[in-house]
């Protein structure tokens, strides 16, 4: 039996009423971040960019090897290439998200979510710029063909493939800030904007969840293949564009030792497949774990 709730004098179907309820949650509970953000500040290189342990050489011979303020301005830079690759998939997430609402009825609730949603990610994407220029942080972006497999990506991806990748990158980018936020090591402007995009996409990843669960109900086994193919090459490219190796370079490291130490460092994979455990859990509840997925996100050390 499909269950409502009454709205306005209406009454919502089962899918509407996640969407209703996260736009009163985003009536309640939303940040300005050119408000909410000291950008006035000097930047205080006595502090991280992101906790230690999330460096990509925390736990390496060369990391024991850099000064205090070595390993500082290199978690600034990786907090810098974090929310230099956030923006690139925002972007990206915020042109499937209007694709797929285009011509819509625009008085159902999810279609006003829609655009709650990608007004957020604009402000987001904002916020992720001035805080990489407040870092002193160079332009990182994913590598090249990274680039144009996005541009086909956002072109082509429907359904819960679409949703399935928007997921995996909200996901992964919300356990290490829920740390970086914490962490009174952390640059205190750095803590306010994860703390920002940690509470408004946690809205987003609800949606997501949603829209995947639904989408993949009677799902057949190839289209179900191919889906989870998709947003497992989808998760592997957003994941290894995270720390661009341009980082190194920047906090006058030797990049190609550098380079090396962070492809073997099993402390910072580790990292990574702790975060992604419930994520994993869910992909395999909806069918979109299969064993071509596992082999992906194995690669990107998900799994």
């Amino acid at each position: 039996m499909t269950s409502t709730i009454q709205q306005d004098g209406a009454m919502l179907a089962d899918e509407d009423v996640v969407a209703s309820r996260l736009l009163r949650s985003s009536e309640i509970l939303s940040y300005d971040p050119s408000t909410e953000v000291d950008w006035e500040t000097p930047l205080d290189t006595g502090f991280h960019g992101t906790s230690p342990e999330w460096c990509s050489l925390y736990g390496t011979a060369y990391w024991d090897e850099l000064t205090p303020g070595q390993q500082k301005e290199l978690t600034r830079q990786e907090s810098a290439s974090v929310a230099s690759t956030g923006i690139w998939f925002e972007m990206i997430l915020q042109q499937m998200i209007l694709r797929d609402f285009y011509a819509k009825d625009p008085t159902d609730p999810a279609f006003r979510w829609a655009l709650t949603e990608i007004a957020d990610e604009c402000r987001h994407s904002i916020m992720f710029a001035r805080g990489a220029a407040k870092l002193g942080a160079p332009a990182y972006r994913p590598k090249r063909h990274v680039i144009e497999l996005g541009r086909a990506f956002k072109t082509i991806a429907v359904g819960q493939a679409a949703y399935g990748a928007i997921l995996v990158a909200e996901e992964v980018l919300d356990v290490m800030q829920r740390d970086w936020m914490r962490d009174e090591r952390v640059v205190p402007f750095v803590r306010t904007v994860n703390n920002i995009h940690v509470v408004e996409e946690s809205r987003h990843m609800r949606f997501a969840r949603d829209e995947v669960r639904e989408r993949m109900k009677g799902t057949g086994r190839v289209r179900r293949e191919i889906d989870a193919l998709a947003t497992a090459s989808a998760a592997y490219f957003i994941v290894t564009s995270m720390v661009s190796p341009d980082v190194y370079t920047a906090a006058g490291l030797d990049r190609d030792r550098a380079v090396r130490e962070a492809a073997g460092n099993e402390h910072h994979h580790s990292m990574l497949r702790s975060s992604c455990a419930g994520l994993m859990e869910f992909l395999g509840s909806v069918g979109l774990l299969t064993r071509a997925a596992r082999t992906i996100y194995r690669r990107a050390n998900l799994l």
